[in-house]
């Protein structure tokens, strides 16, 4: 069994910053990608980016510039940097990753629950 935990969200002032961690836990042999997602207030899920197993990260254009994905393989954890944050990040952010259980096991995707960032004044 793996779960995904999300923690570091809450409420911000237009302009601030936070990070976001999520840390696999559990049955894991390894860990493949590891993405990012967010879910606005009256707003489809959109993907944010993601970061492979070996540090490469793409982001959607809303991203660029502003958010940052990192990991840290020893910790089965991967961050989310938001830097200039505007009212219209409100979310809920999630986490999601690709975990193989065994060696012999397929890469499954797991998601996390969220977290809540409110940017507001």
């Amino acid at each position: 069994q793996v779960q995904l935990v999300e923690s570091g969200g809450g409420l911000v002032q237009p302009g601030g910053s936070l990070r976001l961690s999520c840390v696999a836990s559990g049955s894991i042999f390894s860990v493949g990608a590891m993405r990012w997602y967010r879910h606005g207030p009256g707003k489809e899920r959109e993907l944010i980016g993601w970061i492979t197993s070996g540090g490469g990260t793409n982001y959607v254009d809303f991203a660029k510039g502003r958010f940052a994905i990192s990991r840290d393989n020893a910790k089965n954890t991967v961050y989310l940097q938001m830097n200039s944050l505007k009212p219209e990040d409100t979310a809920v952010y999630y986490c999601s990753a690709d975990i193989k259980s065994t060696m012999t096991s397929p890469f499954y995707n797991y998601r996390g629950q969220g977290t809540q960032v409110t940017v507001s004044s």
